[in-house]
């Protein structure tokens, strides 16, 4: 009776022993991922931005030089790390406790994914700010620096620094991180599930769950992830549009054509799906490994 008393607590130690060794391992998959496909997004970000093409965005970046190559990487780098800690970790607390010891229902995952995305939101948005002034090469003489652009947003004002600054765009931003968290959670283990039924090895369905998961999130949210980029790369409080006059202006800037906003989408895609299918992957991978270290010292 006393044991059973305690499997609980047992489990959800476990748990948290499981999510840290997960955020250590995923937060290093992920910088090296981010690292390596930052050019993809810089060419994603100009063609949002500028309406470029793929072979117009290699030539700009040919023209600013290999010094530029990785202008503005640090600040996604810290982000995104930070960003993997603060989404399972804020998800994983409120699934525990929606229902403590299970089982979790899609409500519950959805509910836990759109209050992780909103933490997210108000945590990252600042550093996505950042990242997206560096990366426009049309603000690069007067921006030169992340210092430079702090240095601005703290002239605005208390409130100017959050309206103007560090939280311009915030709510395409609540609403794309929360929509996306709740997608991605929501559908990560019913796709794997589905999976690993084919007789897949066990890392196969996790890498494809990410893949796919994130591809689906992608497709459904790419307009927001647009505005989001045109607003945030806005700069100065005396030509600040508004929320609807900024989507009147990306919307018009595509030609009025939904099929062109997703221009660049592609490469948007290609690199959720390395990011997500790995840290899923990784994800599972320590869960199966921590199971099999309990089972082994039960024995």
């Amino acid at each position: 009776m006393g044991e059973q008393n305690h499997s609980p607590r047992k489990e959800l130690q476990h748990r948290t022993r499981l999510t840290s060794q997960a955020y250590a391992l995923g937060a290093v998959s992920n910088s090296m991922s981010t690292f390596l496909t930052f050019p993809i997004y810089k060419f994603v970000f100009w063609q949002q931005i500028h309406a470029m093409a793929v072979s117009e965005a290699v030539r700009q970046l040919w023209h600013e030089g290999p010094q530029y190559f990785y202008r503005g990487t640090y600040p996604p780098l810290l982000s995104k790390t930070l960003q993997r800690i603060l989404l399972f970790g804020t998800y994983d607390s409120l699934l525990c406790f929606l229902s403590p010891v299970g089982p979790h229902t899609l409500g519950h995952h959805w509910v836990a994914g759109v209050m992780s995305g909103l933490v997210e939101a108000v945590a990252l948005s600042p550093f996505e700010r950042v990242q997206n002034v560096l990366q426009d090469g049309h603000k690069q003489a007067r921006f030169p620096s992340s210092f430079n652009i702090l240095e601005e947003f703290n002239s605005y004002g208390l409130w100017g620094q959050l309206s103007w600054g560090y939280y311009r765009g915030f709510w395409p931003v609540l609403a794309r991180n929360s929509l996306g968290s709740a997608l991605y959670f929501s559908f990560k283990h019913p796709i794997q599930d589905g999976l690993a039924e084919q007789g897949l090895p066990h890392w196969v369905p996790a890498l494809l769950s990410g893949s796919v998961n994130e591809t689906i999130t992608c497709l459904v949210l790419y307009p927001l992830i647009v505005l989001v980029g045109n607003m945030q790369s806005h700069i100065g409080w005396q030509s600040m549009p508004s929320l609807w006059v900024s989507a009147q202006d990306v919307w018009n800037t595509w030609g009025q054509k939904l099929l062109l906003i997703y221009r660049g989408g592609s490469l948007v895609i290609l690199r959720s799906r390395v990011t997500w299918g790995l840290t899923t992957a990784i994800h599972e991978y320590l869960q199966r490994k921590s199971h099999s270290r309990k089972e082994l010292k039960t024995d």
